[in-house]
């Protein structure tokens, strides 16, 4: 009797840790609304471990590199390099910045494999650890690139992800490289790059998505969530959200069903890397991330 006893709580102990979640982040986007707190402001909030600058949303094809920070500051005055403290006052803080190029609204393009190589040099030498006269955001140093392509093409993109990890590796500095596709797998526009297996963090959009946002019990959504995080090689899985109904054409959940039905199912995975939110302006009309940090 006693040793079916210790084998039953052996037993329950197993299960136990089986059934453990996993702790998450949240990252957010920041730059796309002048009236949004400050890019120092939002790290010292303590409610986020990413911050994704948006976007640079011209480049590739030849055409020269353009940053857009919607009313933070003009990029072409050079209004953007006092941004460079902020950036370092995060990164003080144990929170990692990226700069994520594409956009809903932007014109991008790689038109081939050594196209992808220029556009790496370029962010390299203009927003992570090399050097050039015309860093828009001064000396500060970026912690990595997020691709958010939603048009443009679907090739090279993993040309430019190695790319970018080349110029990491071979300067002793780790790159983080990330993205941000639509849930219906697979993304039409980075699929095949997302497969590689060179992505650090994946924050998938659940919304503007009928087939796979949350609706009725979230079944769809969790069977896009379990597709995502049985595909995706090496990345953590982020559930990517909007933080207002306004955010977003459809998809928000409210914070209350996320705490109490969605987080509970998805943290389970040992992909789940934690909450990604658009944007820090809406974040700001709901208190989204303030409200559900806890239990991310």
């Amino acid at each position: 009797m006693e040793f079916r006893r210790r084998a039953l709580l052996f037993f329950m102990v197993i299960l136990t840790l089986m059934a453990k979640s996993n702790g998450g982040k949240i990252a957010i986007y920041w730059g796309q609304n002048g009236n949004e707190d400050t890019l120092a402001g939002t790290c010292a909030s303590g409610n986020f471990q990413i911050v994704i600058l948006a976007f640079l949303a011209v480049f590739g094809n030849g055409q020269t590199p353009q940053l857009n920070l919607a009313g933070h500051c003009d990029p072409f005055s050079n209004g953007c390099i006092r941004l460079s403290s902020e950036i370092k006052s995060c990164q003080a803080k144990g929170i990692k910045v990226i700069l994520s190029i594409g956009g809903g609204a932007g014109s991008y393009f790689l038109s081939s494999d050594d196209d992808a190589r220029k556009v790496a040099l370029y962010l390299w030498n203009n927003y992570l650890g090399g050097h050039s006269a015309s860093r828009p955001l001064g000396n500060a140093v970026l912690d990595g690139v997020d691709f958010d392509i939603e048009g443009g093409t679907n090739q090279h993109w993993d040309v430019l992800a190695r790319s970018l990890l080349k110029f990491g590796a071979q300067n002793g500095r780790k790159v983080f490289i990330t993205a941000a596709p639509q849930c219906p797998f697979p993304d039409a526009w980075i699929g095949n790059a997302l497969t590689t297996g060179l992505f650090d963090f994946v924050w998938v959009q659940f919304y503007n998505n009928a087939p796979c946002q949350f609706s009725g019990d979230g079944s769809n959504l969790f069977d896009a969530w379990k597709q995502w995080t049985s595909t995706i090689p090496h990345a953590q899985i982020f559930l990517g959200l909007p933080a207002a109904p306004a955010a977003a054409g459809s998809g928000f959940i409210p914070a209350s069903v996320l705490k109490s039905k969605v987080l509970p199912i998805i943290k389970h995975s040992a992909k789940y890397g934690g909450v990604m939110l658009w944007s820090k302006f809406y974040d700001e009309q709901t208190g989204y991330s303030s409200s559900i940090k806890h239990n991310v």
